[in-house]
């Protein structure tokens, strides 16, 4: 059996071949020292999970205000879908190269980018007053976002022990749904009583006050801990992009975060970024205030789940395969109860369970990074890291596109809504990233997990 050199300095925790004692060459420096934990590193990590929540807050400033960016740019649906798209698009896009960033400049610089892009591309989005312009500017949002996550689990990575980063993943995420809190309940009444410009300006400017913060107060990992960049016997060398990319992906842990992430996602991704709000209010006959009701019902169930699995998975790595595949299993269940209804109207309390069962997606799809990281040396964490993910993205990328091509094929030209026999044709397109995710998760666990 070939071993990687690389796994001998993983700590007994993190599964991973290890050499015998006896033949185990010297630890190299990163590894002599443990991450601490404690209340320097919970504060490390509430200053880089501030830009995390800002990110959020920007990702999510469309969804309460699709009505009127149509209104404002002249678009019509579709046109207006491609907001969301571009953004998933880039955000996917930007992954990989943003974990070489991360591996090469550390979190914090890549944090403090990350920022002036939000900001700067809010801001353009705000004073925009036409399609082209705006468009772009949530392209940039895109990119900025994409810098958040990956670098607020290298703080993790080098503040906590290695048993705590699951847990502490699940609560980054879980801070999260609380920037998506945010934009629900204050920026959709501060569009209704301000309006777009004067909103979407002040939400540009939430960078003035977190950007100081990061910049002054944030320390990438504790004293001495700077070292953990270092590459394995190689002093400061640092490996080519390619070779860090290739190393990466050649660990099976990795592409199994990147397929566990890909299938977890994107069900609760898709309904919530376009399709949900549609399909409630013309598919089911709900009013925006209902539908938007079920929609806070989803992200609440995500702050619960995230929880929950934090606590769960803390306890050891042998429960994460039985939560991913029980989630897997759960979400398949209840579209499939939802899309056979007669009628295509189900009950409100399975429309209920299905959100409910759904908000367990997003903490699901974290214990994709949890096998990237927990199955890859330091110094290429935030490649790996980026790495997986980009799966749920990308599966979130392909359902928005299969299910608007599906509800334009089963309705009529020109059509003004779409009916919910169109809408129950579309949501089965879901069952193809998810038939497809599953059979490559099971086939990876076999060669990280064992038989």
């Amino acid at each position: 059996m070939t071993v990687d050199p690389a796994s001998v300095t993983r700590p007994s925790a993190v599964p991973g071949p290890r050499l015998p004692a006896a033949c185990a060459p010297p630890p190299p420096a990163f590894d002599a020292l443990q991450p601490p934990g404690g209340r320097a590193a919970w504060f490390a990590w509430g200053i880089g999970v501030s830009v995390y929540v800002l990110a959020v807050i920007h990702r999510t400033s469309l969804g309460v205000a699709g009505l009127d960016a149509a209104h404002r740019f002249g678009v019509d649906a579709s046109t207006l879908a491609t907001f969301s798209i571009l953004q998933v698009l880039v955000y996917a896009a930007m992954q990989v190269p943003v974990g070489l960033l991360v591996d090469r400049f550390g979190p914090r610089r890549v944090l403090l980018l990350g920022v002036v892009l939000l900001s700067a591309g809010q801001l353009a989005f705000a004073l925009s007053t036409s399609f082209a312009p705006a468009l772009a500017s949530r392209a940039v949002i895109g990119c900025g976002d994409a810098m958040t996550f990956i670098s607020v689990l290298r703080v993790a990575a080098r503040w906590f022990p290695a048993a705590q980063n699951p847990l502490v993943a699940q609560l980054t995420g879980l801070a999260g749904m609380g920037g998506n809190l945010v934009t629900t309940v204050v920026l959709s009444q501060t569009l209704h009583t301000e309006g777009w410009t004067v909103s979407f300006t002040a939400v540009a400017l939430l960078g003035a006050v977190v950007f100081p913060l990061v910049a002054l107060l944030l320390r990438e990992a504790p004293p001495g801990g700077a070292v953990l960049a270092v590459p394995p016997g190689g002093g400061a060398r640092r490996a080519p992009i390619r070779e860090q990319i290739r190393e990466s992906w050649r660990e099976p842990g990795t592409r199994l975060g990147l397929w566990v992430h890909f299938t977890t996602q994107f069900p609760a991704n898709a309904f919530a970024l376009l399709w949900g709000m549609p399909y409630l209010v013309e598919g089911q006959g709900m009013s925006r205030g209902e539908a938007g009701g079920l929609l806070t019902l989803l992200v609440l169930a995500n702050m619960f789940f995230a929880l929950l699995f934090g606590r769960l998975l803390s306890r050891g790595p042998a429960l994460r395969m039985p939560l991913v595949l029980t989630v897997i299993a759960g979400t398949g269940v209840c579209w499939a109860l939802v899309l056979a209804w007669p009628g295509g109207h189900p009950p409100l309390w399975l429309l209920v369970l299905l959100l409910l069962v759904m908000g367990s997606n997003g903490a699901a799809s974290l214990v994709g990074l949890d096998y990237a990281r927990s199955h890859n040396p330091a110094h290429r964490l935030g490649t790996a890291s980026g790495i997986a993910n980009m799966g749920g993205f990308l599966a979130t990328m392909i359902s928005l596109f299969g299910i608007g091509v599906l509800l334009d094929l089963l309705s009529p030209a020109g059509a003004a809504s779409y009916s919910a026999q169109a809408y129950r044709g579309a949501f089965c397109w879901l069952y193809v990233p998810l038939v497809l995710g599953t059979v490559m998760i099971v086939r990876l666990r076999a060669k990280v997990e064992g038989p």
